[in-house]
């Protein structure tokens, strides 16, 4: 038996009974002969308790604090669940990120992951031992520790994965899988049983939180080989993997959408070369994120330009955009909250003309407007009113095909 990479979310380890129970799931991974490294986050919603308490001293923390302060709650993890599976007879060790070699970049916050050193986690590996590792942390060259940003755990334990060359990487959270469309906004939503890198790369930009896309990034430059599973059934889960391992003959896999939308348009820009340039670096060297662009030119001489950004990133770009109006020269901004961003994704629509304009379609049928729109080979996606969310993405489950539950595909994993 090969090696298996494991990682179990916050909800997986959230109370000391669930620890328990996932203890009792590697062991039965240990007795099929499988050597297992699992990747842990913190218990529950302790994080959130964490960044609350900082917040309680100040609105303004040392990000070097913060990650000294936020790593804390995957150490409580890997602790007690190294515990339990020495109450239950078997030998495991947990290692910080530090400890288990990993490398990252020296920014606090959002550090990136630059090498692998497994030498350790291989050592205990050799001595029969589970090995343990936290999550979303690690240490840059200078000795600081760091932390991965939103998603770090996901990703920690696909870099593991491809560091050590394991046979695959499952990822356990508290769904059982990827689904066609949130099931909670679409009862009729099936799992899927396979999915692309490509397809779930957009998902997961697009609103799709089950996995957050820088791990769906490196599995698919290392080529490792990922299973989402629920940590709570023995359900079988749902198979990322290669476009050419794949014959599902779906035209849209799933439908996503992402409510945290707000649209902006900057108003008599000067219609010169360089002012989109200077627009957006502008946005960018204040970490304002910016998703669909589209401009309109209705002069010659000037031009509109707008964009949709996270709502949370809203005031901080119209702040931005205020303080450097005169070196813009750009007339007013104009903004638009309460909307919504929902896409098709499939792998099949490169090679189906018609896709985007069923879409269009179907939304106007429902009488949805449609306020901007961004295409790929592989995803359109349409903003639209908020209110309207539900309406549009259940429409669009059933126009292409998705209510119908999927044929089971054969992984020979």
């Amino acid at each position: 038996m090969g090696l298996i990479v494991q990682k179990y979310g916050g909800t997986s380890v959230g109370t000391i009974e669930r620890i328990l129970r996932v203890a009792d799931r590697i062991i039965s991974y240990k007795e099929e002969g499988h050597d297992i490294v699992v990747v842990v986050s913190a218990m529950g919603k302790s994080t959130d308790v964490l960044v609350d308490m900082a917040k309680q001293i100040t609105s303004y923390p040392s990000e070097r604090e913060m990650d000294m302060l936020l790593t804390t709650g995957e150490q409580v993890s890997i602790a007690l669940l190294s515990m339990a599976l020495h109450t239950k007879g078997y030998d495991a060790i947990s290692l910080t990120g530090w400890q288990a070699g990993i490398t990252t970049e020296s920014i606090h916050g959002r550090a990136r992951i630059q090498q692998i050193d497994a030498a350790r986690i291989q050592s205990e590996l050799g001595r029969g031992r589970v090995v343990i590792v936290a999550g979303f942390q690690g240490l840059s060259e200078e000795g600081e520790i760091t932390t991965l940003g939103r998603g770090g755990s996901d990703t920690s334990a696909v870099a593991l994965a491809a560091s050590l060359n394991a046979e695959k990487c499952e990822i356990f959270t508290d769904v059982s899988g990827v689904y066609t469309a949130d099931p909670r906004v679409v009862p009729a939503a099936s799992k899927l049983d396979s999915i692309s890198y490509d397809e779930m790369l957009e998902l997961a930009n697009l609103g799709a939180g089950v996995l957050h896309p820088r791990s769906v990034e490196a599995a698919k430059k290392y080529k490792v080989r990922l299973v989402v599973r629920s940590s709570f059934t023995a359900e079988d889960g749902t198979y990322v993997e290669e476009v050419a391992n794949m014959e599902t003959g779906r035209v849209v896999s799933g439908v996503a959408h992402d409510e945290d939308v707000a649209k902006i348009t900057v108003v008599g820009m000067p219609a010169k070369v360089g002012t989109l340039s200077r627009l957006f670096n502008t946005l960018a060297d204040h970490q304002v994120n910016v998703d669909i662009i589209i401009q309109s030119s209705y002069d010659a001489a000037v031009t509109n330009i707008s964009f949709t950004c996270a709502s949370d990133d809203l005031k901080k770009a119209l702040d931005t955009l205020e303080a450097h109006q005169q070196t813009l020269g750009f007339e007013k901004v104009d903004h638009e909250e309460g909307l919504t961003k929902v896409s098709i994704v499939g792998s099949g629509m490169i090679n189906n003309p018609g896709v985007a304009a069923e879409m269009f379609r179907v939304l106007a049928e429902q009488e949805i407007s449609i306020k901007m729109v961004s295409t790929s080979d592989i995803k359109v996606s349409c903003v639209i009113p908020a209110h309207l969310t539900e309406l549009a993405v259940r429409s669009l489950h059933s126009a292409y095909g998705l209510d119908v539950a999927e044929t089971a595909v054969v992984h020979g994993l």
